[in-house]
């Protein structure tokens, strides 16, 4: 008989599901709301709940089934708790209260290195042993994977480049408290602050003057239609992604970075006008390294807790 296995990737406002096989095919996905009042307390077991259904309407035993694989905004910590501020989590017994609920083995980790497995197992990494997956949202993610095998690091915090100092000057706080961050610069939330300050420094006309409010796809979207402005924000964008692309990469030399998140909806234009700078910062022997668009979607995450579970 064949096996399944449950991914699980938690957000804000809904939790996406995916049954595979243990082969990599996703059989079926779905999603249901994320619950976060009472600082998220009902959301394991809603996910209990729709698991439970689903084994049910397929007929599944549970010699069927490897496990859930479990990924969200937060820390996975090695004794199986999780801390999810997005969620209102605060170091919740997740892994324990999962398998109490269902009886199936459990494994829980954070969004981005979920990503980087999926890409790794199913998507643009597939081939590849050591890699950086960066997922570009409203902040930046990471997932660093050696040998094949997430780095987990000894404080549960390997793969948070979107940590990685790289603004000295900046005087705006990053939501870890810190200042100058890469996140600050290279997420859709730092294209859009990117965005406000060129348009405050100049009076040169730009479309981008006739939006409300902006966004980092309105900023890309004027951009390649020839807005000389938004191309000047897009420039700075992709000097700060390629700066701190660079001061990963020098740290861990992979053989590939895979970009993912929203804002890498913009494809191939976003590789292109970031490669130049990337390749300027990079040590001699990383400057070659390719730089990629990840090809899973919002999927990556569910593809990969389902990987982590064959780990």
């Amino acid at each position: 008989m064949a096996n399944y296995g449950y991914g699980v990737d938690v957000g804000g406002t809904a939790v996406k599901l995916g049954r595979f096989t243990s082969d990599g095919k996703l059989v079926e996905k779905w999603s249901i709301s994320t619950d976060i009042t009472d600082s998220g307390a009902n959301v394991l077991a809603d996910i209990a709940d729709t698991i439970k259904e689903n084994i049910s309407a397929n007929s599944l035993s549970r010699n069927q089934l490897l496990g859930v694989g479990i990924g969200f905004p937060g820390t996975a910590y090695k004794d199986g708790t999780a801390s999810a501020v997005n969620i209102g989590w605060d170091r919740i017994p997740l892994i324990s209260t999962l398998e109490g609920l269902l009886g199936l083995q459990v494994k829980c980790l954070n969004d981005a290195n979920a990503a980087a497995l999926g890409e790794m197992w199913a998507g643009s990494g597939k081939g590849f042993e050591d890699l950086l997956m960066v997922t570009l949202g409203t902040g930046v993610g990471g997932g660093v994977i050696i040998g094949g095998r997430l780095l987990i690091g000894a404080h549960c915090a390997g793969g948070e480049i979107g940590h990685i100092p790289i603004e000295p000057a900046e005087t705006r706080q990053c939501n870890c408290g810190s200042y100058g961050c890469f996140e600050q610069y290279a997420s859709a939330t730092g294209n859009v602050r990117l965005a406000n300050d060129i348009l405050a420094s100049t009076d040169e006309p730009s479309t981008l003057r006739s939006f409300p409010q902006l966004s980092s796809k309105i900023c890309w979207d004027q951009a390649l239609a020839g807005d000389k402005v938004a191309l000047q924000i897009a420039e700075r964008f992709c000097y700060y992604l390629g700066r701190g692309l660079a001061a990963a990469v020098n740290a861990i030399d992979p053989q590939v970075v895979l970009i993912g998140g929203g804002v890498s909806k913009t494809g191939q234009p976003l590789i292109d006008m970031t490669e130049k700078y990337f390749r300027a910062f990079a040590f001699p022997a990383c400057r070659d390294i390719p730089l990629r668009l990840a090809t899973l979607g919002n999927d990556a995450g569910i593809y990969g807790c389902v990987y982590s579970l064959m780990q």
